[in-house]
């Protein structure tokens, strides 16, 4: 395709490095179509003001949840932990709409472009009416909830890869969900349905792939049901697994096994498949998903929030397994802080500083786990590419070198300056195929958020 734009960035992060006077050709569908360092800028091209670096995918969120953070953060008796701040979250899940939903996520998907992200990956559960257990009528289209979410991406300016989950069941022995869950309910037909409605849709910046919530949310026969149905296509693949010390346990009394080495035993695994957390992995599972080619997703912002725990992530990455990161409750929305707390989490329970370094490869913990979220984030959300490479959307950021943490240091320590020196957003411009977005959602967005804020939690429940 013949270029329509062309950038020129003195400074540029290609191929894992900095590389001086790159030039970027924008072909028509919004993709890199060149990508070349040391070129002078030739006449015409747009010289861009600030070093240049390929934005992230964010490979985990629940969109909705935006409308929860803040309101869990007290304990007034008893013990607080993920499993009574679920039952907490679902106060919101049980009453949120479509048209409240869109309002909430189109003020997070603003968000998340300011963060540095420009495609979100969205694990989607909340299929149906609040009220249909209770005599409510069906929604005139089953994705009302769906399309509410590619209508909220479709107004920031995002990239959305729609995650359609099956739910079939509230834990391991269980025969179907509990009351409170009515909403989530879809078995592997209605998945791999909605799944290619979506992508037939045809929409700008949407695609679509599939989940299962978790083992204890699916059954055994829903994944075998889930793997027929999608066969060879080449569909992300996404599943919470192994986040909590009592989902594992509760996985070993149901099948002798833990959580991810059932998936790797049964030979489900394979390079479509994004493991989201899984915290709690042994050195023989990561091993297992190692031979297996399936990628992790790590929440460190939702996981501290929710007192998961750490991941093993040392033997993660000496065995090579493709790893990024997602935002997944919202209580943060920016991927410098998540790579942060992603090092600093190992620093704390190790003792140790730049754990993620890997001294005589890639000596910079910053740079070590950028290039992987880079990398690993494009199979999450289903594309062959990602970053400054030709082919991959022409997705990026633009840094500030007058942003805090970053003014007056050499070139060679900007990237370790933004992930740990950084104080606020050190971006100067957010590029989403080939064009600059606004900083800020209109206004008209945060007065719809405003709004489906009062009327979600008008009762202070």
């Amino acid at each position: 395709m013949e270029a329509l734009k062309r950038l020129h960035a003195p400074l540029a992060w290609v191929d894992g490095r900095w590389q001086r006077d790159v030039l970027l050709s924008v072909d028509a569908a919004g993709h890199w179509s060149e990508v070349t360092a040391n070129m002078p800028a030739p006449p015409g091209a747009e010289v861009l003001a600030g070093p240049l670096i390929p934005s992230l995918v964010n490979a985990h969120s629940h969109a909705f949840q935006r409308a929860f953070v803040g309101l869990a953060e007290r304990r007034d008796a008893g013990q607080d932990d993920f499993w009574s701040w679920r039952d907490r979250m679902y106060a919101l899940a049980l009453r949120i709409s479509p048209q409240q939903l869109r309002a909430v996520a189109s003020q997070l998907y603003a968000e998340l472009l300011r963060g540095g992200y420009t495609q979100v990956c969205e694990f989607h559960y909340l299929h149906h009416p609040a009220d249909l257990a209770h005599g409510g009528q069906a929604f005139d289209d089953e994705l009302d909830m769906a399309w509410a979410l590619t209508e909220a991406a479709q107004d920031a300016g995002i990239g959305l890869t729609l995650l359609p989950v099956v739910y079939t069941r509230s834990g391991f022995g269980a025969t179907g969900l509990r009351p409170d869950q009515h909403r989530f309910e879809a078995d592997a037909d209605w998945v791999w349905r909605a799944c290619q409605r979506i992508m037939a849709a045809g929409l700008p910046r949407v695609n679509a792939g599939v989940a299962l919530h978790s083992l204890r949310g699916a059954s055994a026969a829903d994944m075998l049901r889930l793997h027929q149905q999608l066969g060879a296509a080449e569909v992300p693949i996404h599943i919470h697994v192994a986040e909590q010390t009592a989902e594992v346990a509760d996985c070993v009394q149901a099948t002798g096994k833990r959580p991810i080495q059932w998936l790797a035993e049964e030979g489900y695994l394979d390079a479509r498949w994004q493991l989201v957390h899984a915290t709690h992995a042994e050195p023989a599972e990561i091993e297992a998903v190692a031979r297996s080619g399936a990628g992790i997703v790590i929440c460190p912002g939702t996981e501290a929030n929710l007192g998961d725990g750490l991941t093993d992530l040392p033997r993660w990455l000496s065995h090579g397994v493709p790893l990024t990161v997602g935002s997944d409750s919202q209580v943060t929305r920016g991927w410098v802080e998540e790579l942060r707390w992603l090092e600093y989490g190992q620093r704390l329970a190790l003792r140790q500083r730049n754990v993620a370094a890997a001294p005589g490869v890639q000596p910079s913990s910053a740079a070590r786990l950028f290039d992987a979220a880079v990398s690993g984030g494009a199979r999450a959300a289903g594309f062959a590419a990602w970053g400054l490479t030709p082919g991959a959307r022409a997705d990026a950021l633009v840094l500030n070198r007058e942003a805090d943490g970053l003014r007056g240091l050499p070139d060679e320590a900007l990237l370790d300056a933004v992930v740990f020196g950084g104080n606020g957003s050190p971006w100067q411009s957010v590029w989403v195929a080939g064009r600059a977005r606004p900083w800020r959602a209109p206004e008209r967005v945060g007065d719809a958020f405003e709004a489906a804020m009062r009327e979600l939690w008008q009762s202070g429940s």
